[in-house]
């Protein structure tokens, strides 16, 4: 499956554009790990699952470059708990 998810590495964050509107991850890259800070989606992509398609983005990106997360944000946590296939990268 290939990511819509895309890395404002200036902004430091993550970012699924979808009919004009965004979804993003504020995140720092720690040593080994990608630090989310925090999760949010304009206010029409909610509850459509654009935070989880975004999330599952930048669980994908961790992977990819050998990254554990640490979730500081809510919903991140809880969006990798759900998810069993990642939680090999929750740090």
């Amino acid at each position: 499956m290939g990511s819509a998810v895309r890395d404002n590495t200036a902004g430091h964050r993550f970012e699924l554009e979808r009919n004009g509107h965004l979804a993003f991850a504020n995140y720092e890259r720690r040593n080994s790990s990608l630090v989310i800070r925090h999760v949010e989606a304009a206010v029409p992509l909610r509850g459509t699952g654009a935070a989880g398609e975004l999330m599952r983005g930048v669980a994908e990106i961790a992977r990819a470059e050998g990254r554990k997360i640490t979730p500081l944000c809510g919903y991140a946590h809880a969006w990798i708990r759900r998810h069993k296939e990642f939680h090999d990268l929750l740090s």
